[in-house]
């Protein structure tokens, strides 16, 4: 994984979502242009999101519904690498602590900056 060997993968999950919980749009994008490649798409059940642009605005959307509005806070939890794939659980609860409100999983597959270039959401 070239550049991501370089960190440890355990701090590559939770860089990648600090972007969710971030506040600063400007810091936002900067962190989503560090994760994503420019051409990097998202895929969840609703949908596909292509792009820096495209992920900042879903990205965006997510914080103002359930960081700023409820007050919860997006983690990582057990994270698994194999060649230039990573598989990553999330969960998402109060920020003053509480039992865990969501959770899913991510399948990223990475290009050879390290960077994702595909994420999907299950």
């Amino acid at each position: 994984m070239n550049r991501h060997h370089q960190e440890n993968l355990q701090q590559f999950a939770e860089r990648y979502m600090v972007v969710w919980n971030e506040a600063d749009a400007e810091r936002r994008l900067k962190r989503i242009t560090e994760i994503w490649t420019e051409d990097g798409v998202q895929f969840t059940p609703e949908g596909e999101y292509r792009g820096h642009q495209a992920l900042l605005s879903r990205i965006s959307t997510n914080y103002e519904t359930f960081v700023k509005t409820q007050g919860l806070l997006f983690r990582a939890g057990n994270v698994q690498e194999h060649h230039d794939a990573v598989k990553l659980i999330w969960e998402m609860l109060p920020a003053r602590g509480g039992e865990v409100k969501g959770s899913g999983v991510l399948f990223l597959l990475l290009s050879d900056d390290g960077r994702v270039r595909l994420d999907y959401q299950f």
